[in-house]
């Protein structure tokens, strides 16, 4: 077995993995970084491993057996920036509260806003003041990731919607949520009251 063979073999389990990794696997083979990155360019034109953003990876295989969990691709957004939490539409879809299909992850950061264009898709991220990167929890699991609740989740999207609640008033609260199809009554009544909480403390 060749060394980047044997290499790959080490990393195709890990859900993600770093230039670094790959580095640090080579010492104890005497590998030059030159040899390595020739490794990985191999790899990429062979489609054996996937690139995330600049010196992050994905085995293709790895990524095969899990591309089915949503909680994989959650923790992957998490992952490509830190820190950063699923809200926004994406949050809203895994609670079932819209109808529509959305298809970048969107994840917040108090960082600046960005995007992340790979093969397995999009990932998104929305910068908000560091005051409001708060209320948000993690889910365990096979694959843990940090997510707003629904609360959260429709306070940051009319956040961003409204340009940080630029002219937005109370009474046009349910006006706005109603045009943007979510289904709020369907919102449990403790988020309800929470969403209400928030949105108080910034609207004048």
């Amino acid at each position: 077995m060749k060394y980047r063979e044997i290499l790959l073999e080490q990393l195709k389990n890990q859900p993600f993995f770093t230039k670094k990794a790959f580095y640090q696997l080579s010492e104890q083979y005497a590998l030059k970084k030159t040899t390595v990155d020739t490794y990985i360019s191999r790899s990429l034109k062979r489609k054996e491993i996937i690139p995330l953003k600049n010196g992050f990876y994905v085995s293709a295989d790895f990524y095969a057996k899990n591309k089915g969990n949503i909680a994989y691709s959650f923790y992957l957004a998490n992952i490509l920036r830190v820190p950063s939490y699923i809200s926004s539409w994406t949050a809203l879809q895994y609670y079932d509260l819209v109808t529509e299909t959305i298809y970048p992850i969107i994840s917040v950061t108090p960082k600046i806003t960005r995007a992340y264009e790979t093969k397995i898709g999009t990932f998104a991220y929305q910068s908000i003041k560091k005051d409001l990167f708060s209320d948000f929890f993690s889910i365990s699991g096979k694959f843990n990731f940090f997510i707003a609740p629904p609360a959260k989740a429709l306070f940051d999207l009319l956040y961003f919607k409204t340009h940080n609640f630029r002219g937005l008033k109370m009474k046009n609260v349910m006006t706005i949520i109603s045009e943007l199809r979510i289904d709020f009554d369907e919102m449990e009544s403790k988020e309800k009251e929470k969403f209400y909480v928030l949105l108080n403390k910034y609207l004048k």
